[in-house]
């Protein structure tokens, strides 16, 4: 007989619980078989040493419970709660776990034995951080350190600022320290962000000793008494590097570099708050305040603050850039690439009606001293392109794509920070014009010698390319292998050359692209907080994680879960995480767009010509009034809610974010299976950002189910089963209550809730919401939901008393203040309760046209 234990709070993972907060189970037991299941809850909630067996109460299945993903037509589930009342008054953990028999006849059994886990932890907070001092948290900590308290910009959070010196260099040679900060105390799991490698960050977690595998810019401790200790390692000032690694027995050490000739400051920045986003805020904030000081003591920021002063610069709308599909031809067409290649799928796009609005020109358009063999060893030789691929210019196969692609407003070319991987040829024209170094490289698969553009003429030499590409009609670039910067291996090349490129580089993108630039290979410490931390610039697109590679199945589920958490890093930052280029008609296809979706990022896809999910596509995009295709960008940063949970246990990456105003938005959750089985959860509203207060309904997105009304934020939303490769989006909507003004009891109830879903079927719909009044009319009566859309599409209103009402005799519905006919309106074939406007159809049938404000008025009126 088949059966499996779906918990909540879950088995395996630690719970935090507000302070006074009563705990509520839910468990549902799904089998084959009609079976009268018992179930009961052990915990040592009363007596650390002493467990007790709490019953659970049957229950009929919650109307507010989704069941989505459910193993068969044959499978059953049973419902059960109950509740854990009582505060147990200490700050160790609570452990719980679970067991049940089929019949009272039968033996009970353990859910760890039967399920291979372990238990459940409830870790209950105080109301406020019961200690105060560093050395609380952080044990052995040594007296060479400089301990600050600092006042933190955000609430209810203890705040450190600590520091220690670093050797200087001597010659070419940097200086290294390591110095211990300490063992972080009382922690049940940890988290970090490490350097996978030069360009790279990637998620590392743990439950005992804190041992990651390689040096980390952030670490994370999630505490007994459910608080968090965050550690951010700071770099980027005054030519010092500064990591996290440990010393083998769970301590923490600082590993620095310093490549000033001078002594040198290793600096961290130390957290503790009741909730990670909290903490993981403070240190990011403290730390743009330390990277902005340095910037103006040093001159730094007065370049960029010159550069936006330029008559040159000028400032654009740049929703196109943002929000537009982009087509990349990297993968899509290949590194052999010439502009014949690019028409063709370019025409393949068109004919499948795909319209794209930014084109990115990948690598090997170059001029290169040779040509394939190893990419490390080509060079680059002049601004202009290749004359095998591009016999006729760059400038001419950029005008041949405008003319024939209208519906392309941007074009970018992909360039290497340092020119081309190879750097510079010898004996090109760059190397006639500019004056050039020999610069040695730290050993590897980029190792070695090359050619680079000197300190002294990098700002003309960037001026002078980015000045071409203008000429060319290019407007944008991608700018890759970032991290060849960090790849220098002498102290006096790291001093001349790691900040004098990306300055030269982030004014000339601003002063020729108005900033539409995407920054790749550039999650070096040096980089992040020198040029990705202020905020005195525009906003600009940076590569995420490592590469979309479409041949290695096992990349795809890491792709997204490295993705999901390296963004609680890079949401603090003054970027748009950009989670790289996927093909639609890829086997994992689905499961990437739906992550690029909730990342909050831009979408780019890199089909083959020919290859193309057109449903996919269209679930991602929208055609505004003007025939432009754009994407429904959420309005906050993708980002995994569960920093602890790692890639190996069996748990659904989370991935929230949000659209909307606060309190009145639209919390969104994409759910991934990342691992090699399917699995279960129930899921709460409190798990959906933004629903801190309120009444919401959730809507899947794969199956259009719509739960009931859901007010409590522990009460569970959503029993989830995905299989291997499995994805869910759902969303929460909150739901508006009115009273309707009623002259008899015939007209129907007066009570009426209503919840603007935007459009439907779109993976984040509620993305396409720029504006939304709902009021009832003093003077009518009646209620009046006015949205303002970004697109067209199928527009979807929620209302409670849908099937008790008429289509003809109690809605009016407008479009631009015409009224929209009845063959555009309809009842969703899933949920009775959701209207439906044809929003294109009545588009075309009401002879609208597109405003000013290239938005979609849409009006419906219920009596």
């Amino acid at each position: 007989m088949y059966a499996k234990i779906i918990c909540n709070p879950p088995l395996g993972k630690a719970t935090v619980v507000g302070q006074a907060r009563d705990v509520q189970f839910t468990v549902a037991i799904e089998s084959s078989a009609e079976k009268r299941w018992n179930v009961a809850l052990w915990t040592n909630c009363n007596d650390p040493t002493k467990w007790e067996s709490v019953p659970f109460d049957p229950i009929e299945r919650p109307t507010s419970t989704l069941v989505l993903g459910q193993n068969g037509t044959n499978v059953k589930h049973q419902w059960f709660t109950t509740a854990l009342k009582n505060n147990p008054g200490r700050i160790a953990p609570v452990s719980f776990t679970i067991t049940f028999r089929a019949g009272e006849d039968e033996a009970w059994k353990w859910a760890n034995d039967q399920f291979s886990t372990s238990d459940g932890q409830l870790l209950y907070q105080s109301l406020r951080l019961q200690a105060h001092d560093l050395s609380d948290y952080i044990a052995d900590l040594p007296p060479y350190l400089q301990i600050d308290e600092e006042q933190s910009e955000t609430p209810e959070t203890l705040l450190w600022s600590v520091t220690s010196p670093v050797s200087a260099a001597s010659g070419r040679a940097s200086g290294f320290s390591i110095n211990k900060l300490g063992r972080p105390t009382d922690f049940l799991r940890w988290f970090s962000l490490v350097r996978l490698w030069s360009p790279w960050l990637a998620p590392r977690q743990g439950q005992t000793s804190f041992n990651p595998d390689k040096e980390a810019v952030l670490a994370s401790f999630l505490r007994q008494d459910g608080s968090h200790l965050v550690i951010l390692a700071v770099s980027g000032v005054d030519d010092v590097l500064t990591t996290l690694h440990h010393d083998g027995n769970g301590g923490i050490v600082m590993n620095s570099r310093n490549d000033s000739e001078s002594q040198g400051v290793a600096r961290l920045v130390v957290a503790v708050a009741q909730s990670f986003e909290v903490a993981n805020a403070a240190v990011m904030y403290y730390a743009r305040k330390l990277v902005m000081k340095y910037a103006l003591a040093s001159g730094e920021a007065s370049k960029e603050e010159k550069a936006k002063g330029d008559d040159e610069i000028k400032p654009e709308w740049l929703e196109n850039w943002y929000d537009g599909l982009t087509y990349c031809t990297w993968n899509g067409i290949g590194q052999n690439l010439t502009e014949d290649k690019i028409f063709t799928a370019l025409d393949s796009l068109k004919k499948n009606e795909i319209n794209i609005t930014n084109l990115i020109i990948d690598d090997n358009w170059q001029s290169l001293d040779t040509e394939g063999g190893d990419q490390f060893k080509n060079a680059w030789m002049e601004f202009e392109a290749n004359k095998g691929g591009f016999p006729r210019g760059l400038q001419r196969t950029v005008a041949d794509i405008r003319s024939k692609n209208e519906n392309i407003k941007h074009i970018a070319v992909w360039h290497a920070i340092l020119g081309y991987w190879g750097g510079i040829s010898p004996h090109g024209k760059i190397a006639k014009e500019y004056k050039t170094v020999t610069v040695q490289k730290k050993g590897g698969v980029s190792g070695g010698k090359m050619l680079a553009v000197a300190e002294e003429d990098v700002p003309r030499f960037y001026q002078d390319f980015y000045s071409f590409l203008s000429s060319t009609g290019v407007d944008s670039v991608k700018t890759d292998a970032q991290f060849f910067l960090d790849e220098l291996d002498d102290a006096t090349d790291r001093r001349a050359l790691i900040r004098t490129y990306q300055d030269a580089w982030s004014i000339n993108i601003l002063r020729y692209f108005s900033a539409k630039a995407i920054s790749c290979m550039s999650q070096t410490p040096q980089i992040l907080f020198h040029s990705q931390m202020p905020f005195n610039k525009p906003q600009i697109m940076v590569r995420n994680s490592d590469d979309f590679f479409p041949e290695v199945p096992a990349s795809h589920p890491w792709h997204i879960f490295c993705n999901a958490h390296n963004s609680l890093f890079t949401q603090h930052l003054n970027v748009l995480p950009d989670w790289d280029m996927f093909q639609t008609s890829h086997p994992w296809a689905s499961f990437h767009a739906a992550a690029r979706c909730v990342s909050g990022g831009p979408i780019y896809i890199t089909d083959v010509p020919g290859k193309h999910d057109v449903d996919l596509i269209h679930q991602m995009t929208a055609k505004t009034p003007r025939g432009n295709t754009v994407i429904l960008r959420t309005h906050t940063v993708g980002k995994s809610i569960e920093a602890y949970s790692s890639y190996d246990e069996p748990a659904l990456l989370k991935i929230g974010t949000y659209v909307g105003m606060a309190h009145t938005g639209t919390g969104i959750l994409g759910v991934f299976n990342v691992s090699q089985r399917s699995i279960s959860e129930l899921l709460r509203l409190d798990q959906f950002p933004g629903t801190e207060e309120g009444s919401y309904i959730i809507r899947s997105h794969t199956t259009s189910q719509v739960s009931s009304q859901i007010l409590n934020g522990d009460d569970p939303c959503a029993l989830l089963n995905l299989p291997v490769q499995g994805w869910e989006i759902l969303s929460a909507f909150p739901v508006h209550d009115f009273e309707l003004q009623r002259n008899q009891p015939a007209d129907g109830p007066s009570s009426i809730s209503v919840a603007n879903l935007g459009l439907i079927g779109k993976m984040t719909g509620a993305a396409a919401i720029v504006n939304t009044d709902i009021h009832i009319d003093r003077t009518s009566g009646r209620l009046k939901v006015w949205t303002s859309l970004k697109a067209l599409g199928t527009y979807g209103l929620y209302i409670s008393d849908l099937p008790k009402r008429s289509l003809e005799n109690d809605f009016m519905a407008l479009l631009f203040g015409k009224p929209i006919p009845l063959d555009c309106v309809k009842i969703n074939a899933v949920c009775p309760n959701i209207l439906e406007i044809d929003v294109v159809k009545a588009w075309k049938e009401t002879d609208s046209e597109a405003g000013w404000s290239n938005e979609v008025a849409v009006e419906i009126v219920i009596r």
